[in-house]
């Protein structure tokens, strides 16, 4: 067979194993003739390649891999009877230099690197688990989302002391049916503010926004504690959000301000205010 004859049945043997062959070129293929070796090592160099991507996060087993190292060996050694005298070195080199077709060798070397391919894809868990030290770790369950009321609750039960303020009306006369309470943690640096009775608020005109009165700042200077709307009548428990660490506070002010809050407040329309008074329960 000349070389171009060959080419062309690489060709073939190639898009037989990626893509599949019409019926004129199984024909071709036929009349050209080929060696089964040559196939098989074109569909297992194929098979290797679609291998090349997996995530290999995790060793192999050194078990395995020892394994696989000694089922290569004994391949080659029913190749030679001299293995034994010969340098693992020169077996490499014999077999490349054989008569046997170059690509049929390629194809074993290639299917060795599927082999392991495939084995630490059997050993990698697909759900569910993680393989370390040869033990198998579950995965770590998602926390559940809380909503804020629970975020709340969370907060009140998880930290040694949280201080309560119960909200009441401020300077704005027309809020005067205002209720709640703040909740707050210096340990944890956070707090929610459940109220009701705000009236809604367009976020394009103004906006509600939480002060912090504590010790280091002083009444003038108050930290800022975050921005808020009102955008549905009820109850609402919104995170609090320092700017600045707080603490001990003694009183919480909510001032309407305008969109996207202020640096600091001339107070002038104070929507509602909470003075600590005890720890939460």
């Amino acid at each position: 067979m000349n070389d171009d004859k060959k080419e062309l049945m690489l060709d073939l043997l190639c898009k037989q194993a990626t893509h599949g062959l019409d019926r004129q070129e199984t024909r071709q293929l036929d009349q050209l003739g080929y060696d089964n070796a040559e196939n098989e090592s074109i569909e297992l160099t194929v098979a290797a390649l679609g291998l090349v991507d997996l995530d290999t996060k995790q060793e192999m087993p050194s078990h395995l891999y020892a394994k696989i190292l000694a089922n290569g060996v004994n391949f080659f050694a029913a190749q030679s009877d001299d293995l034994k005298a010969v340098p693992m070195r020169e077996i490499v080199l014999k077999e490349v230099s054989s008569s046997k077709p170059w690509f049929g060798w390629l194809g074993w070397a290639v299917a060795t690197v599927a082999c392991v391919a495939l084995a630490i894809t059997i050993f990698m868990p697909r759900t569910g688990t993680d393989v370390a030290g040869g033990k198998v770790i579950p995965t770590p369950i998602q926390e559940e989302k809380l909503d804020p009321s629970k975020q709340r609750q969370q907060l009140v039960d998880s930290s040694r002391q949280v201080l309560m303020a119960k909200i009441g009306k401020g300077t704005v006369k027309e809020i005067d049916n205002v209720t709640g309470d703040i909740v707050w943690s210096d340990e944890k640096q956070a707090g929610y503010i459940r109220v009701k009775g705000l009236p809604k608020n367009d976020a394009s005109k103004n906006t509600y926004q939480l002060w912090i009165f504590e010790e280091n700042q002083g009444t003038k200077t108050p930290i800022d504690g975050g921005t808020f709307d009102i955008n549905s009548d009820g109850e609402v428990i919104i995170p609090i959000d320092p700017k600045l660490k707080a603490k001990n506070p003694s009183m919480f002010a909510v001032t309407i301000e305008k969109p996207g809050g202020v640096v600091v407040s001339g107070r002038e329309k104070i929507a509602a205010l909470a003075k600590i008074e005890t720890q939460a329960s």
